[in-house]
């Protein structure tokens, strides 16, 4: 005969046959309304400072030779057209150089520091070098430039260097030069931090795996590391070039005349002598579709996590 249970066997077996409650159900209502509590003053932010304004610049974009004062009334496409005259067409096309070059010395500049950081130092002197290297980000953008501004002018340090040794001075100031020297020194922090992280995160056992099958450094790095970096090498590449490309200061303080940029074209267009208000909002409304592009590509491959071999 089976030998009879206890009854405080007999509750154990019944309190594990038996179900975990389940959790309190929240009325329907509550699974719209949770949410939306939480997203109301962020979305109320974006609504006042983001989408309305660029509604309104959009509207004036369509009021052909618009000033302050003027009525609105939108009529056409004409502010368009001309954007995409030869002129301005070389403008553009100077902004996206500019923006394009300095992405590329940020990216061949700060990939060896950041992997040297992650993979090549101490721990513990990690955080510290990290620190060191952004501190430039404490000061005003505008208070680096005027710094640059010291060192390249005519008779400014560099110059001076260069003569004391006997060397010609160089004319690097008010040129396309320095504005891609004032743009990557600026920018270059944050790239470094976005391949640190990104590099921070890489598998080395793969890195361990491809060295005892024989390949040498380049190989690993080539067909290793930037795989698996890919998504911070795009993030960081997009965010520079995002920035570049709509900064205002480095041109105006290091380009001259002769380094016109859309960003620069814009101001003057609100702020210079033309008043040409619906121009400049055309102009924006052109960069506002460049960058939307930009961070297009940015979420579409920035988060791409594969890695891929062959």
């Amino acid at each position: 005969m089976p030998a009879k249970k206890s009854p405080l066997q007999l509750d154990a077996t019944s309190s594990q046959d038996a179900e975990p409650p389940l959790p309190p159900k929240h009325p329907r209502w509550w699974n719209w309304l949770e949410p939306t509590i939480f997203l109301t003053p962020a979305g109320i932010w974006l609504i006042l400072l983001l989408v309305l304004p660029t509604l309104i610049i959009f509207e004036l974009s369509l009021v052909p030779g618009f000033r302050p004062g003027n009525i609105v009334n939108p009529s056409g496409v004409d502010n368009y057209i001309q954007v995409f005259q030869p002129l301005y067409m070389g403008v553009m096309g100077r902004s996206l150089f500019l923006a394009s070059s300095s992405t590329i010395i940020c990216l061949l500049l700060g990939f060896p520091v950041a992997y040297w950081i992650a993979l090549l130092t101490p721990q513990r002197w990690r955080t510290l070098l990290l620190l060191g290297f952004v501190l430039p980000l404490w000061t005003s953008s505008l208070l680096r430039s005027y710094a640059w501004i010291t060192i390249l002018r005519p008779t400014g340090v560099l110059n001076s260097l260069l003569n004391s040794v006997g060397l010609p001075s160089l004319q690097i100031h008010n040129s396309s030069t320095a504005v891609l020297i004032g743009l990557s020194y600026n920018l270059l922090p944050y790239m470094v931090l976005i391949l640190y992280a990104s590099l921070e995160r890489l598998d080395r056992r793969l890195l361990e795996a491809a060295a005892d099958l024989g390949a040498n450094p380049a190989e690993t790095f080539w067909k290793v590391t930037v795989p698996q970096t890919l998504p911070g090498i795009a993030a960081g590449s997009l965010l520079v070039f995002i920035t570049a490309i709509g900064d205002f200061i480095a041109p105006e303080l290091l380009g001259g005349a002769s380094s016109m940029t859309i960003a620069r074209l814009i101001y003057n267009q609100f702020l210079g002598a033309t008043q040409n208000w619906g121009f400049g909002s055309a102009l924006s409304m052109v960069l506002v579709l460049a960058v939307s592009i930009a961070i297009a590509l940015l979420i579409k491959y920035g988060g791409n996590n594969s890695v891929t071999s062959d």
